[in-house]
């Protein structure tokens, strides 16, 4: 097992209160999603605020995944709904590993380049001033030399640096990272945590859905801990307490997966 990395809280970017709608880059609207008519996450209120750095957290099965596909426009929302001020274009999302199918033959190269799609579309050339930006992207984390390398002959944690020079050249303005530290090495996961703290510094917006409640408590400011339902919304070092971990523990513990649909209540 690899030590965890040494992290440094980054510097706040002034924002709303935690969890407030108003002026919220992405706001839920007592929002239920979940597949097949049985809710993963039920009734969650409150927004995202521009340029916050935002982790998700909560045993497994709590509807972390779900949340941000929900956010994406790849899940629709069973009841209630999902407010945001930028085109979901202007949305960057790295899945979970498992999700990514490393036997495509692609190169680090070609796999970074997918990054300007925005500017290029499916079948636009990439001139010299692009090439350099790749160049850049891929030296930023680390890779230079792996560009020609297939994406099937990477580690785990050379994956993850292609797939974060890539977010580097979507330039978004919201960043969503499902797990984007499992199974890597601490190096790696320090390296990519300053690129997370960097975004931050631009008043980007980056929400993580992350297992390591140190790494989250060292590393991130704002915290959603989730057990299906919101269980707290806040300043980290007030949410992940034992009380509220507990309560999340014991939450999905007695969930009933076959329990009715919950409808919204009356306003």
């Amino acid at each position: 097992m690899t030590a965890s990395p040494s992290v440094s809280p980054p510097s706040t970017v002034a924002r709303p209160a935690a969890g407030s709608i108003t002026n919220s880059v992405i706001g839920f609207d007592n929002v239920t999603l979940g597949y097949d008519r049985h809710p993963a996450v039920h009734h969650l209120d409150g927004g995202i605020a521009p340029g916050s750095l935002t982790a998700i957290v909560g045993p497994n099965g709590a509807g972390k995944s779900t949340l941000l596909k929900g956010i994406m426009g790849a899940l629709r929302p069973l009841d209630g709904g999902i407010r945001l001020s930028c085109q979901r274009a202007n949305i960057a999302y790295l899945p979970q590993a498992m999700d990514i199918d490393r036997s495509f033959p692609i190169t680090v190269y070609d796999l970074v380049a997918m990054g300007l799609w925005r500017q290029t579309g499916l079948f636009g050339g990439i001139g010299s001033a692009r090439r350099r930006a790749i160049e850049e992207a891929v030296a930023a984390v680390g890779l230079t030399g792996f560009e020609r390398r297939t994406i099937g002959t990477l580690s785990g944690g050379q994956m993850q640096r292609a797939l974060f020079a890539r977010l580097l050249l979507q330039d978004a303005e919201v960043i969503l990272l499902d797990e984007p530290f499992t199974a890597i090495d601490a190096k790696t996961t320090l390296d990519l945590i300053d690129l997370v703290h960097h975004w931050h510094r631009e008043e980007r917006t980056v929400v993580a859905v992350l297992h390591d409640l140190d790494l989250v408590r060292r590393a991130f400011p704002e915290t959603l801990l989730l057990a299906r339902e919101p269980v707290a919304w806040g300043d980290t070092e007030e949410v992940l307490v034992a009380d509220n971990l507990l309560r999340a523990r014991r939450m999905i513990e007695s969930h009933d997966p076959d329990a009715a649909f919950c409808e919204r209540s009356a306003a």
